[in-house]
């Protein structure tokens, strides 16, 4: 204090005073959090922020990922995937709140980050800041779900887990485990269900939970000589550890259609406290029919009328996705409206999987195309097929395909995703794939030849691991250093379909054959969490299709492309004409995350006759078959422009190709290329007149990964009398059920008498 010698005391309690009144930092004002826009799925879409009693929105200026974690915490996710900008979410309305948002990461809210101050920004709408947060949410947060996990949690009983104990030496080396004990998790703690007044309703809920379809009969009289034997044994702790209650769950009573064992009355303790909890009792003993991937026809004791054979698209994980039935020979999704855990778990069942964990509404599994057939389903949780139950057909409500419902079914432990690994990459989710398989009698690790490897194979990889879907499928990884213990290749010759639940049920090489010997030619992926997915308008196909005879004075840049039959190479340019099938085509991008280019704009090709750049060669088929399958004339149409010349209502535009803009098609938005364009048709100058399926392939060579391939696929049939061509039938590859396909082939082939 030597320094405030000699100054009047008037002047230094005015200068406590000053520094008790101002604080030394402002204190943050409390905000609410929310996420708005239209068909985004749960913890997707554009961040809006309540101050001052109004909802406005943040600008993307100075947005990074830590801002977008503090986000992602305040609304109750575990955390952030990434954040969007450009108004990906669609514009908001009213004031842009917060402005060069400064976040460390660890901030509780985005109200303690930096900022330019409330309400002032120099952003438009256009700028709107989004933000993608991982699917799983903590305690108490709000979900576009019903979910079965952890209900003991939310009804306020405390049973958590199940598993089944394998008592027998064969169950214990099975796997999945299909018979055993029952352990209950209460309170952290396993301990054992009393058989006293087990039920098979019981049963099928516990093998529902543990991925299976129903419970089968079990000789209990057989268990009941062993536990005896154990209580006899002087060296089994059984006896001692039986005779506690703390070892029990007294009694559980369920009705066999709950999805969760928390949904069935349970009693942990005895009514009397000083009652034994399973006087003269043993554990309850349950066994599953093995998890079988179902057709989802139903079951023989269904009547025929009532069969609606269902499929999962779409899912990130096995066992799940968006719910498509078929009904009148045509694939279609179902409305979200009264979609709970009883209709989804019959979903499940009837797929060969256990109940469901979860009832997603909202399109949370994307958007599908075409009808919508079922609305208001109500299901008692009995039926064998999803047509038992009630419901209203579609037409009759006001749903949309952003009200599609989706499933997360609860599947068996398969213990698969401890037969793979990823080594070497950046992240977990990439890296050389090291598999483990037995060699010379011994399990051994190793990587997999990169010939021939591709994005079905990669697919299988990232679903195995839990990673979702493949991005990217590497045959040479040079940046990647692989494990020491996995250099030699024990894998090679790999295909797969892309529907494998593991790499190891591809087919491939008996005797490993890699010539190019492994090491940095060893197979690698890159997973996504998200991924597009492209889907042909059929009807615009069938509705814009025509001829035209077109000069050859104005087909040059086409035939530079090869546009054009190889026949055209023998005439007399410039004169003639050659005679084209044009047609629009219209492609919905209907996954989860925008379709780009594989390469980068410095890799583009520039074509100086069309004065474009193609950043995909070949982006579709366009292919004329004969109705035994022939080819008689080809096209192709190179992507010159991938740019979104539509979206719906309430998304805006972000890809264009003007001014060598970024190409690409966005969630929710399509791509048209109008039938006016070169390149746009099949050149029929040489084909005959007859009957013949007219067929296009979107993304032919698999250049950029999708989470579908299956729908790719559009075909028509195609009739040609030499003046005039006609157009029907028109339908994607997984649009009509087989039999309505193969009867639509037999009906042209009787027609033009080809056996």
């Amino acid at each position: 204090m030597a320094m405030l010698v000699g100054v009047s005391p008037i002047l230094l309690l005015l200068v406590l005073l000053l520094s008790w009144v101002v604080p030394s930092r402002q204190e943050p004002a409390p905000v609410q959090l929310r996420l708005a826009g239209p068909r985004g799925p749960a913890g997707e879409g554009r961040l809006e922020v309540l101050y001052q009693g109004r909802w406005g929105t943040v600008c993307d200026d100075g947005f990074d990922f830590h801002a977008a974690t503090v986000a992602c915490r305040q609304l109750g996710f575990t955390a952030a995937v990434t954040w969007t900008h450009s108004a990906t979410y669609g514009q908001g309305e009213g004031p842009i709140w917060l402005d060069n948002v400064r976040c460390g990461g660890s901030e509780g809210s985005l109200a303690e980050c930096g900022h330019n101050g409330w309400g002032t920004s120099d952003c438009h709408h256009g700028e709107d800041a989004g933000v993608v947060c991982s699917g799983q949410r903590l305690s108490g947060a709000s979900s576009l779900a019903t979910t079965s996990a952890h209900l003991g949690e939310v009804l306020g009983l405390s049973l958590e887990e199940v598993r089944l104990k394998p008592i027998l030496a064969r169950a214990k080396l099975s796997m999945p485990v299909t018979e055993g004990a029952v352990e209950v998790k209460h309170h952290g703690h396993w301990r054992q269900v009393c058989d006293a007044g087990w039920t098979r309703s019981n049963s099928r809920v516990v093998c529902g939970m543990l991925g299976f379809p129903r419970e089968k009969h079990v000789n209990t009289t057989f268990y009941r000589k062993l536990w005896n034997m154990k209580l006899k044994d002087p060296n089994s702790s059984l006896k001692n550890l039986s005779q506690k209650n703390s070892f029990w769950i007294h009694r559980v009573r369920c009705q066999g259609v709950e999805p969760h064992l928390a949904r069935c009355p349970t009693q942990v303790d005895p009514p009397a406290p000083q009652k034994h909890a399973c006087p003269h009792g043993m554990h309850a003993i349950v066994s599953c029919l093995p998890f079988q991937k179902g057709t989802g026809k139903g079951k023989s004791k269904t009547s025929a009328g009532k069969v609606l054979p269902v499929r999962l698209r779409a899912g990130t994980h096995a066992g799940e996705g968006r719910v498509e039935v078929l009904h009148q020979g045509q694939w279609g999704t179902v409305c979200d409206k009264q979609w709970d855990l009883a209709a989804a778990s019959v979903v499940c069942r009837q797929l060969g999987y256990g109940t469901a964990k979860q009832a997603l509404r909202g399109a949370q599994m994307g958007q599908g195309l075409g009808p919508i057939h079922l609305s208001e389903v109500q299901c008692t949780g009995r039926e064998h097929s999803l047509g038992e139950c009630r419901f209203q057909h579609a037409e009759r409500s006001s749903c949309r395909h952003e009200n599609d419902a989706a499933v997360r079914c609860h599947m068996p432990h398969m213990d698969f995703q401890s037969q793979v690994r990823l080594a070497g990459g950046r992240s977990a989710e990439e890296g050389v794939v090291e598999v483990l398989v037995p060699v010379q009698g011994r399990l051994r690790w190793g990587t997999v030849c990169g010939a021939q490897w591709g994005l079905n194979e990669a697919m299988v990889v990232c679903r195995q691991l839990g990673l979702g879907f493949a991005s990217h499928a590497l045959q040479e990884t040079w940046y990647w250093a692989g494990s020491p213990d996995a250099a030699q290749v024990v894998m090679s010759g790999v295909r797969c379909s892309g529907t494998e639940l593991a790499l190891q049920q591809c087919q491939r090489h008996g005797p490993v054959h890699c010539p190019s010997g492994g090491g940095r030619f060893a197979a690698g992926v890159t997973c996504t969490t998200h991924a597009p997915d492209l889907v042909m308008n059929a009807q615009l196909v069938q509705e814009t299709a025509y001829l035209e005879d077109r000069p050859l004075g104005l087909l040059y840049c086409a035939h530079e492309e090869r546009c054009l039959s190889r026949s055209a190479d023998d005439m007399h340019w410039p004169y003639g004409h050659r005679r084209l099938l044009r047609f629009s085509s219209q492609i919905h991008n209907l996954g989860r995350a925008d379709f780009r280019p594989r390469m980068g704009r410095h890799a583009w090709t520039w074509h100086q006759c069309h004065r474009h750049f193609h950043s995909i060669e070949v982006f579709t088929h366009y292919d004329l078959l004969t109705l035994n399958g022939s080819k008689v004339a080809e096209g192709h149409k190179a992507s010159f422009c991938l740019e979104d010349t539509h979206c719906p209502e309430g998304l805006q535009r972000r890809f264009a190709c003007a001014n060598f803009g970024e190409q690409g098609v966005s969630v929710g938005c399509w791509d048209t290329y109008r039938h006016d364009i070169d390149c746009q048709w099949i050149d029929i100058t040489d084909v005959p007149p007859g009957s013949y399926t007219f067929q296009v392939v979107v993304n032919p060579k698999h250049e950029v990964a999708e989470s579908d391939f299956s729908n790719n696929v559009m075909r028509c049939q195609c009739k040609y009398d030499g003046q005039r061509v006609w157009m029907h039938g028109c339908h994607t590859s997984d649009a009509y059920g087989a039999d309505v396909v193969s009867d639509l082939e037999r009906r042209e082939r009787l027609a033009n008498n080809l056996v």
